[in-house]
């Protein structure tokens, strides 16, 4: 009877000081739902928007290749634009899951629209 009381005790001692501290370390539903929302989103304006990758590769390739991207640059658009469409559709299809990260980008650009600037890395040129 005893073992049971403090079993209890300690129980009721847990309850009261452990389980609001983890409450208090997640996120409120609303921020939740809210990035639920923008992956959607953000799934659903990739597929709309992948056949961008096309020019924008080719653009890309021939501004940091010369003459030579204009038959890598589409190539490298079509893989591009495959690769959006399939992580858009990704994105659509899981934006309930908060994979991966906390509902972050599966692709880098997170939308077609941005990176259209030459990266140089210190092995190119």
């Amino acid at each position: 009877m005893r073992t049971r009381f403090i079993v209890l005790s300690f129980f009721l001692l847990y309850l009261v000081t452990i389980v609001p501290g983890h409450a208090a370390d997640s996120p409120e539903s609303d921020v939740i739902v809210e990035h639920m929302a923008v992956k959607l989103v953000r799934g659903i304006t990739n597929i709309a928007t992948c056949v961008v990758e096309l020019p924008k590769q080719t653009y890309l390739t021939i501004k940091e290749d010369g003459a030579s991207g204009t038959v890598i640059g589409p190539l490298k658009g079509i893989g591009m634009m495959v690769y959006r469409a399939l992580m858009g559709a990704s994105e659509t299809i899981l934006f309930l899951v908060p994979q991966p990260g906390y509902y972050d980008p599966m692709i880098d650009p997170d939308y077609v629209w941005k990176g259209w600037s030459v990266q140089h890395t210190a092995g190119s040129k």
